[in-house]
């Protein structure tokens, strides 16, 4: 048996914002934290790297995000015509580059005495008692009384604890130098284009003196994706331009009550499958799950019954579910009546004020889809967009089926 100096408090799998939020969140609350990542730091991740409001404020406090660029100015347009621009009083939208952001915030870890391990591949997590077991390919076993998988969808700490996800979509991104002909083009402004794919859309980001051009589009309709990124940037014309980075990524979408922890292992970020079925983004669910998930493994790492534990766990369940979760079943309510009109969402957005300053507030961070969702205009717009509707646990969001 490991000796007590042997076992780490909080063990955390995975370097990304989720992964790093929970570390940082755990360290002042216990001893010992450790980071366990397979990949040398900084990695890349197929990610378009904007940042919303709901991010920005739950960064950490002094935590300054290496942004390239900011976005008040956003263009709209349907499978690449009917473009409309529309711009904010101020930036609603930062952009960053996924391997310094995600870098950055492993840094302010270690500045808060957390332990980071690179290039640890974690093979298999088993419980042993009062520890978990993590064993690895190539740095043997490391025990710690609480685990936080944040190692992605497709991680160990997701299949261990059982997470089932009933969305799952194909990411397609190329990172591209933008020609000093181009940059006055892109500067500060987004370009979003959508329904060449039913519940798809396409995106270029500015990030200083480099774009982000993708798509992102249910998992079975790869050829159609690739044609429309193709598409994308021949329109724009960037087709000329070689790609620093071109990649895919799966992101995966959990299921209503779908489990988040399991024994002494709990999840957050992308290995719970934790992320915006519309719109598929995740640093901001990734963040605020990741810092609710380093706090209860602290105070779980402290337990001292299978009650006190069992608490701890189930706290972090109940807290994401009435949060995020109800994010999350508004959001499916949206993606559901974007699929069969994108067409009216692409209108109401591009020509009516009231919908663009909603956007803009979404975006901002000062209203999200769960509170849009409760309201009794939206509610029977979603209803009569969709196939027919159901109401969600409170009674006050409607999920279309």
């Amino acid at each position: 048996m490991p000796q007590p100096t042997d076992v780490w408090d909080v063990a955390v799998i995975g370097a990304g914002p989720a992964g790093a939020s929970a570390a940082l969140a755990a360290a002042p609350e216990t001893k010992r934290v450790i980071i366990l990542e397979r990949s040398s730091i900084p990695r890349y991740k197929t990610c378009g790297g904007g940042l919303i409001g709901a991010s920005i404020k739950t960064l950490p406090k002094g935590f300054s995000p290496p942004v390239r660029a900011s976005a008040a100015t956003f263009t709209f347009s349907m499978r690449g015509r009917f473009e409309r621009t529309r711009t904010s009083k101020g930036s609603v939208v930062r952009l960053v580059q996924r391997d310094e952001f995600d870098a950055s915030l492993v840094n302010a870890a270690i500045a808060a005495n957390v332990t980071v391990r690179q290039g640890v591949l974690v093979t298999r997590l088993t419980r042993e008692n009062d520890m978990v077991r993590i064993t690895t390919r190539d740095h043997g076993d490391f025990y710690a009384r609480i685990v936080v998988g944040a190692d992605g969808s497709a991680g160990r700490s997701s299949a261990y604890v059982g997470v089932v996800c009933d969305e799952v979509d194909l990411g397609l991104e190329v990172e591209l130098a933008i020609p000093k002909e181009l940059s006055p083009v892109w500067a500060d402004r987004i370009l979003i284009d959508w329904g060449s794919i039913p519940g798809s859309y396409g995106w270029v980001f500015p990030k200083g003196d480099a774009l982000s051009v993708g798509v992102i589009a249910r998992r079975g309709n790869a050829d159609m994706a690739r044609a429309h990124l193709r598409d994308l940037l021949s329109r724009h014309h960037l087709d000329h331009i070689k790609p620093s980075i071109s990649s895919g990524h799966l992101t995966r979408c959990r299921t209503e009550g779908s489990p988040l922890y399991r024994g002494r292992v709990l999840v957050a970020g992308d290995a719970a499958g934790l992320l915006d079925p519309w719109t598929r983004e995740g640093i901001s669910f990734a963040l605020r799950s990741g810092i609710a998930a380093g706090r209860a493994a602290a105070m779980a790492a402290e337990a001292t019954s299978e009650a006190e534990l069992t608490a701890a766990m189930t706290a972090y369940t109940a807290d994401i579910s009435s949060t995020m979760g109800y994010e999350m079943l508004a959001g499916r309510a949206f993606l559901q009546a974007f699929t069969r009109h994108p067409w009216v969402f692409h209108m109401t957005i591009t020509l009516l004020p009231m919908a663009w300053d909603l956007f803009v507030h979404l975006v901002s961070g000062e209203t999200n889809f769960a509170v849009i969702g409760r309201r009794r205009l939206i509610r029977l717009v979603l209803a009569l967009l969709g196939s027919g509707g159901r109401r969600g646990t409170q009674g006050d969001v409607i999920s279309v089926a």
